[in-house]
């Protein structure tokens, strides 16, 4: 059972000293801000000291020391994240990477970008495209640090076409627990040279080492592109219509679901109601949103007309061409503002990313808003329907907190051994933290979980790096 200590005021000077005046938080100094990410429902934990820094060698000298005086570390970019994963459970120091967030260069023979992984989602994908190159890895949160993507291995919107974040990262840089750095990968597209460190390391959420610096692939970008709005009367025959966009072969960039409810949400919240609720006096249950990329207009148009025909044999109400630039930005900030609409007119909320295999999808929302009027609470769900990953709230601004978290549990029972039963996964993209880690443990069974408990003593045996999190079962105490 580990032990950690408390920084002690000779601790925190070697900590200081390891960075530049202004960067090493000690005490109440800290940001308040790093007790908690975007779902502050799992809790608030303060640290005892933050510092943020700015290069590897930085991090490197912060972790002998922590490691000498067995100071548990978490590290943190933008605090995007929606399960617990960035904030210090064990009180210790945040380090925080925000500061290291300089795109270093690019190879364009190549298509591979070198960053730091304080770099936001969103400076990347402008960057790269000023130069007519694409980062296809598409998350809703586009102020998260690409270094948070890679941590959780993050999806987003096209995944469908392209794939998730693990698919473009080619090589990083790793400082681990007792401050050895490690270079895993090369920028390469193929590998067959022994285990991938690489790729356990993605998707390890802080808990194996530090990510300091990536190379990661880049695609030329699109040259045309349309969407394709296709509503319908109720879930079932609007997730029944996924697949068979998939088997056309029709090559989707996106399939996004939305039901009425986070329509009529988005509108409210936008002042813009760019979905339609109502297609020709009929009430809209549920939409797809469809994009496709290609090198031709008359590419796109075929796929499209393909499109309608699957469409109206699905019994969809219309399918509403999203063509002009202004119409495509509308759409497409009103689809990633569902989150943001949901926070903004509820109190309480808690949530679930799970992903199950497309044709199961509407006997899981089925189920989960079976669930949500048994205990009163409100679902409200939107998601990634051409890869089966679904953003469900728990929402309510009548309950008291405790009843509400007492009612929240019922739903996520339930509804995590539904997703296993259906043969899904606990998390599609948000990752585990420590709000997920028991359901993970439940899902994937005792073997499975000691090996990952086993893989992170490999490389933290004193278990110093975002302790608590993914498959941590250790109780620990302080000295």
């Amino acid at each position: 059972m580990p032990a950690y200590n408390k920084i002690t005021s000779a601790a925190a000077e070697e900590l200081r000293a390891c960075v530049s005046t202004g960067r090493f938080f000690f005490g109440g100094e800290a940001d308040p801000n790093y007790t908690h990410d975007e779902m502050p429902i799992y809790g608030r934990f303060m640290p005892e000291a933050a510092v943020d820094v700015e290069t590897t060698e930085e991090v490197s000298a912060i972790m002998k020391i922590c490691s000498r005086y067995k100071i548990p570390v978490t590290c943190r970019g933008a605090g995007t994240g929606l399960v617990g994963g960035c904030v210090p459970l064990y009180g210790g120091l945040v380090l925080c990477t925000r500061r290291m967030n300089r795109i270093l260069g690019y190879d364009m023979e190549n298509l591979v970008v070198r960053l730091q992984p304080g770099v936001l989602l969103k400076d990347l994908a402008a960057d790269a495209l000023s130069r007519g190159l694409l980062y296809p890895p598409d998350p809703g949160e586009k102020t998260a640090t690409v270094g948070g993507n890679i941590s959780t291995n993050a999806g987003g919107m096209r995944a469908v076409k392209y794939g998730v974040t693990r698919d473009y990262v080619l090589a990083m840089t790793v400082v681990l627990a007792d401050g050895r750095i490690l270079e895993l990968g090369k920028p390469v597209s193929k590998s067959s040279s022994g285990y991938s460190l690489l790729h356990l390391m993605i998707g390890s959420e802080g808990t194996l080492g530090i990510i300091t610096e990536m190379a990661l692939k880049l695609v030329p970008n699109p040259q045309c592109d349309v969407s394709c709005l296709v509503p319908f009367r109720d879930v079932e025959s609007c997730i029944h219509f996924v697949p068979k966009v998939r088997l056309a072969n029709l090559d989707p960039q996106s399939i996004e679901f939305m039901d009425a409810d986070i329509v009529s949400s988005s509108a409210a919240f936008t002042g813009s109601p760019i979905f339609p609720e109502r297609v020709a006096n009929t009430a809209v249950g549920a939409s797809v949103l469809v994009t496709f990329v290609g090198t031709e207009p008359d590419e796109l148009d075929r796929r499209m007309i393909k499109l309608g025909e699957i469409a109206k044999e699905a019994g969809a109400l219309d399918v509403l061409v999203v063509a002009t630039p202004s119409n495509k930005k509308a759409a497409w900030s009103a689809r990633s503002s569902f989150l943001t609409a949901i926070e903004a007119d509820t109190r309480l909320i808690d949530e679930m990313d799970v992903v199950v295999p497309v044709d199961r999808i509407p006997a899981f929302l089925l189920y989960i808003r079976s669930l949500g009027e048994q205990t009163g609470i409100r679902i409200r769900n939107f998601g990634h329907a051409g890869d089966g990953n679904l953003h469900i709230y728990c929402c309510s601004n009548d309950l008291e907190e405790d009843e509400f978290k007492r009612r929240v549990k019922i739903i996520m029972d339930a509804a995590y051994r539904r997703c296993a039963e259906l043969e899904g996964q606990v998390s599609g993209e948000h990752a585990i933290g420590h709000a997920k880690m028991a359901y993970l443990r439940e899902s994937v069974g005792e073997d499975v979980f000691a090996l990952m408990g086993g893989i992170k003593k490999v490389f933290d045996p004193d278990m110093l790096l975002n302790p608590g999190k993914v498959c941590d079962r250790e109780r620990r105490t302080s000295c």
